[in-house]
Formats: C-alpha cells, structure tokens, sequence
C-alpha cells in the first residue's frame, strides 16, 4: 500500500511527550492537563482553555531511578514515567490527575508529588477515587469525584468554565475526534485491510497525546486518504499476514509492540487496551434529561473494560467482550498481553486466557512483557509460533 501522508508526522510527534503540538498549544495560553489513567474522563480534561495529555515514556533507558523508589516488582510502565518525571521530563505540565486505578500508579504519582518534580508554582495533583463495581452507587461516587476533584480543581485553579454548556461544547469536539478514529477503525473488518495495526495505533496515540484541536485536521485528511486507499493485492497480503489477531491487555503505548506482531506475520486488526480505540474511542451519546456530567461518567463506568473492576457483570462481560470484538473483525486469535508485574492483568491474563480457549474456542497466545519491546527476539518467536499453530488448526480444520 501506499504510506500515508501524515504518518511520518504523527510517528515524530510521539517521539517526546513534550511534542511541538504541546508546545504551539501553551503558546496559545491553553493549560496542559495531565493524566495517568483512562478512568480520568479524558472529556473533562478538554474543556475551553484546556487540553489533556496522556503520561507516557517514550525511548526509555534505565530505570535505575524509578526502581529506586518503586522496587523492581512493580510495573515498569510506573516506573519509567517516575524516571522520567525526575528527569523532569514533565515540566510542561501544568496539573497532573491521577485515579486509584492501582497502588503502582498511586504510588508513581504520588512520589511525583513527594518530590516535588515539577517546578511550577502553581501546580496542582489531584486523586480520584474510582469505584469498583460499575453501578448506580459506584455512579454516584464517580461523579462526586469527578466533580469535586477534576471540575473544583479546574475552576479554582484555572478559572476554568465547567457548566453544562461548556460540558456538552467539550463532549461535542471529543466526540468529532473520536468520530474519525472509530471510522478509521472500521477499515480494519476489511478481508484485506486499507490500514495495518501499527498504522491504527499511531494515529490513535497521537491523539491520546496531542491538543485534540491541532491534530484533528490531519486525522480527519487522513481518514479520506484511507478511503481512496487501494489495498494491498490478496497475494501481497497473504505473504505478508499469515494470521488476524486482536490485542488485548494491559498499557500499551509502545508503537514497536504492534509492529513487531505484524513482522512476525499476524495483523492486528483490533485492539482491547490501554491507549487503545475500544473503548477509549467510543462517542458520547447525550440527552436533555440528567445534568452532562452525571452522562458522561456514566459512559465511562459502565464502557470500562479494566479488570479493577470486580462485579461479576464486569468479570464475564470483560471475556464475552473480547469475544465479540474476536467476531466483528474476523480474528482468528487473540493474543493476551499483561506489562511484567502489573497485578489487575495479571490476574485477568489468567482467566481470560482460559474463558477465550475453553469456553469462546478461540487460540490464545498468553505473554508478559517489559514496557518498552524494541526488538524482543523472545516475543518475536512466540508470536512466529502462534501464527504456525493456528495455520496448522486451518489446515486441520479443513481436513476434517
């Protein structure tokens, strides 16, 4: 296929988490509102004289630092952003949000906090509470928090206008963002794909990391690019994807992981985590019946998909989730990763990995990972392994 326009654009600026989109952003006057967690409502971080940015690490040394406070048992993922806050990689921020999604990323920000990272003066840490179970008592926390601890903060610190009305301009630009990268996500069902897995993340990251306003002109040029987009011929595809799989699991922001899935012959056709589309990119459907901000931490209690939360709903639905996402893009495996020493995956790895197989009958390739891949020879050969076996179940099945 021919590359994309904006590719090489949108892959530079995921180089620095201090990119120039952020720079020409506070040049404007907008503050930059930090984030570690997809349960801070990404909506409420974008409203007028505001823009979010996901925390992340990229090119990634040693973590001598962040071990240094954390241990080496904890997940590298905390790790590397507290490194990199020490570094003081994060003085572009202008306040940083952090849930109780788990005790590493508590305990990340908050040794952030102890040591006094960021020089600002006026600079602000805030967190959240989250529920456990997603229902109408975990609802009613949620937007207690949401409202005391994401919109209080905000005005009081910023001025920041966080009426309905300018909830609901917010939800409106979210939602033509996340408009345009679920229509690029559909391409994905393709037989033969217009856009590869790696391609998909790297659009999709950036707008995990960007002003949502700076960047959507390209990704809306790059949607109608992916239109007119002639795919790859059959015989070019089957030499080079020998296998569908979905990705599921825990934080994955390094683009070299998909890519180096796709070298080893298995296209990612979808994605089930952190930094991912599903659910990170559904729109907000809004009604004139209940205030906006009660919809819009409805949306995400009750989409998430992390295994924290413990109701049985949750804990079935997350596996018949995957399944039905296995389904609609046509997967024919699924491959489980889990972050080295993140305890929620790891625990959900486990069952999932079992539900998939024994009850869904799907294969499944099951695999801890360190944060940054590269080049990891170890999961480049389990993954040349996966796509053998689930040729040889083809060829077995048809001989059946």
């Amino acid at each position: 296929m021919k590359d994309l326009k904006h590719l090489y654009y949108f892959e530079k600026l995921l180089d620095d988490a201090n990119n120039e989109l952020v720079r020409e952003a506070q040049a404007q006057g907008k503050k930059c509102v930090g984030s570690v967690c997809y349960q801070i409502p990404e909506v409420l971080l974008n409203l007028d004289g505001l823009f979010s940015v996901r925390l992340r690490a990229p090119r990634s040394g040693s973590l001598e630092m962040g071990t240094y406070y954390m241990t080496s048992f904890l997940c590298e993922y905390t790790r590397a952003l507290l490194e990199r806050a020490i570094e003081g990689g994060y003085q572009f921020l202008d306040c940083l949000l952090a849930p109780d999604g788990c005790t590493m990323i508590n305990r990340c920000v908050e040794n952030m906090e102890l040591l006094k990272v960021n020089e600002k003066e006026n600079f602000f840490y805030r967190y959240l509470e989250v529920p456990m179970k997603a229902d109408e008592n975990g609802l009613s926390l949620y937007v207690s928090e949401c409202r005391k601890k994401i919109l209080g903060a905000l005005q009081e610190n910023f001025g920041t206008d966080v009426s309905d009305d300018a909830l609901r301009k917010a939800v409106e630009r979210f939602n033509r963002l996340c408009h345009v990268i679920t229509e690029i996500g559909e391409f994905r069902k393709e037989e033969f794909p217009r856009i590869t897995g790696h391609e998909f993340h790297v659009l999709c990251m950036a707008s995990y990391v960007c002003p949502h306003d700076l960047i959507i002109d390209k990704l809306e040029e790059t949607l109608e690019e992916i239109k007119t987009r002639v795919p790859d011929s059959p015989k070019d595809f089957k030499k080079k994807y020998r296998a569908r799989v979905v990705m599921v699991g825990s934080e994955v922001d390094d683009v070299d992981m998909i890519k180096l899935v796709e070298d080893s012959g298995a296209l990612v056709v979808a994605d089930r985590f952190c930094f991912g589309s599903l659910p990170g990119r559904q729109e907000i459907v809004l009604n004139d019946e209940e205030d906006v901000l009660t919809q819009i931490c409805r949306q995400y209690l009750m989409a998430c998909m992390c295994p924290r939360h413990m109701n049985l709903e949750k804990v079935l639905g997350r596996k018949k989730n995957v399944s039905e996402i296995a389904k609609e893009y046509h997967a024919d495996g699924i491959i489980y990763e889990q972050m080295k020493f993140c305890d929620p995956w790891a625990y959900e790895r486990m069952t999932g990995t079992f539900a998939l197989r024994e009850e869904y009958h799907y294969p499944v390739l099951s695999i801890d990972r360190p944060y940054s891949v590269g080049s990891s020879g170890q999961i480049r050969t389990r993954v040349q392994a996966f796509v053998e076996s689930m040729e040889i179940k083809k060829i077995q099945g048809g001989k059946k």
